[in-house]
């Protein structure tokens, strides 16, 4: 392990927080809370003296460096996204708007990871400055905040593509192009634009406050789904409504689809399967849920909207809601709850365990049958018609494994609070595919705070681990990983 280099990234993370809380503060003046703003002046000077005095110790280079290779780009994803979420509760605990510090790590925690859930039951007491904190912790943690690193920062030796492996969703990451810093560049650029460009779309409705604006379009570039208001989306104007279920459609899409737009490779474009399957899920889960309610004596014109903003609201794990969906009946359930666990596609800002990968798995199940009926004949998984290697197909079934494992255990953990079973499986789902809204008492307007510190701590690794992809939590607890 080389802790020196490690120390260095995650140095870099702190002084970064300490940039990243100074807006917050301003929001703090504008609004007049001067003592809100003060408590996040205060945190952001300590982040800033605290990366002065590693800076000072770890700017020269040893002769010999070991170097930055995979193990220590898992770690140090895993650690910095800890700290990040310890450091940012810091500012709320101290102004009360979140009294309570495992509360406030959870908040935060839940923003860095673009889950949403939320402790806080009143969001009109809390400051001004805390609820854009909140909202930019989405859009800061969508794209990722190591990637935004090695998109400013020179290049560390070694492999710093193994951080932006360990960062951003999916089964595979490549480079776009054979920089990794103008990768990083590259992904940003598109982020920056796509939310520039919804947020531009949304002053045409005149009933949304710019500050709601702002604050609405970073949740929805983070597929983050912290709400604003108590009235959340439900209040806002239908022709806002539809410009977020098209943004977030667009955000849960891989980005290397919109890289070869620009690129002018239409072509290579349109061909990326994942993006048909991503589509056609939707498409189909929307259909069959309109289905299901107009059978039911729901209606079929006033609930295509509803049906079409919460498919994309779970599906690409934004958590944004407009109507109640657990009035509906139990099959929309089903399909939401599979929605859930489908999530959004690799390279994009969703979280969930990737439509690539469900790709995947249902492709080696077919390969599986026809192998079984054709013993002698060899079967390929392809993907955009190019074999997939038995590397990244071991690793989604090892992925899904522990997937699995680690939701057992979590809802084992969480059911001693003794809460039902829909409460108790839909809280964790909610948390651990990044999604923020479940059913039962976490349904829509529920609250995360009827949980123990307990349950919490455990939703908080289950947060940050269903974004990071589970192997970086895993390898950054395992007693090897810190052997000399």
């Amino acid at each position: 392990m080389n802790y020196r280099a490690v120390t260095k990234v995650t140095n870099y993370v702190v002084g970064l927080m300490g940039l990243f809380l100074l807006l917050p503060a301003m929001i703090g003046v504008i609004y007049k809370e001067y003592h809100v703003a003060l408590i996040y002046l205060a945190v952001a000077g300590g982040c800033l003296f605290v990366y002065t005095l590693f800076w000072h110790f770890l700017r020269k280079e040893p002769k010999r460096s070991r170097g930055f290779y995979g193990k220590e780009g898992f770690v140090v994803t895993a650690l910095s996204w800890i700290i990040m979420s310890l450091i940012g509760a810091l500012p709320m605990c101290i102004a009360k708007d979140i009294p309570h510090y495992i509360d406030a790590v959870f908040e935060v925690a839940s923003g860095l990871s673009t889950t949403g859930a939320s402790v806080i039951p009143d969001l009109d007491v809390v400051s001004h400055a805390t609820i854009f904190f909140r909202s930019f912790t989405h859009w800061i943690g969508g794209m990722g905040v190591l990637v935004f690193i090695l998109a400013i920062l020179p290049r560390v030796s070694g492999s710093p593509l193994s951080i932006l492996k360990a960062e951003s969703p999916g089964p595979t990451v490549s480079k776009l192009v054979p920089k990794i810093q103008t990768t990083s560049l590259i992904l940003y650029g598109l982020y920056i634009g796509l939310t520039v460009l919804e947020f531009v779309l949304l002053l045409f409705d005149k009933d949304l406050p710019l500050f709601v604006n702002i604050c609405h379009t970073m949740g929805t570039a983070g597929t983050g789904g912290f709400s604003v208001t108590n009235s959340g989306q439900a209040g806002m104007s239908q022709y806002t409504q539809i410009i977020t279920t098209i943004f977030m459609l667009l955000f849960g899409a891989n980005f290397s689809f919109y890289f070869l737009l620009f690129s002018g490779k239409i072509k290579d474009a349109l061909k990326i399967e994942e993006l048909r399957w991503y589509f056609c899920i939707w498409f189909i889960a929307v259909s069959v849920i309109l289905a299901n309610l107009f059978f039911s004596g729901y209606g079929f014109k006033e609930n295509i909207l509803g049906a079409a903003f919460s498919c994309a609201s779970l599906m690409t794990t934004t958590g944004y809601t407009i109507v109640d969906f657990g009035q509906w009946p139990v099959f929309t359930h089903v399909v939401l709850m599979t929605l859930m666990f489908v999530g959004g596609c690799a390279g994009s800002t969703g979280g969930g365990f990737k439509v690539s990968r469900i790709m995947l798995m249902i492709k080696q199940i077919g390969r599986e049958i026809r192998q079984q009926i054709h013993p002698n004949q060899v079967y390929t998984v392809r993907v955009d018609k190019k074999p997939v290697s038995q590397d990244v197909l071991k690793s989604c079934n090892t992925l899904f494994i522990a997937y699995v494992l680690i939701l057992i255990v979590s809802c084992l953990i969480v059911s001693l609070d003794n809460f039902d079973f829909t409460t108790t499986f839909a809280g964790v789902m909610a948390t651990y595919n990044n999604i923020g809204v479940g059913f039962g008492k976490v349904c829509v307007g529920g609250c995360f705070n009827i949980f123990s510190d307990s349950s919490k701590i455990v939703m908080i690794i289950d947060m940050l681990a269903g974004r990071l992809e589970i192997l970086p939590m895993l390898i950054l607890f395992h007693p090897n990983t810190w052997k000399k």
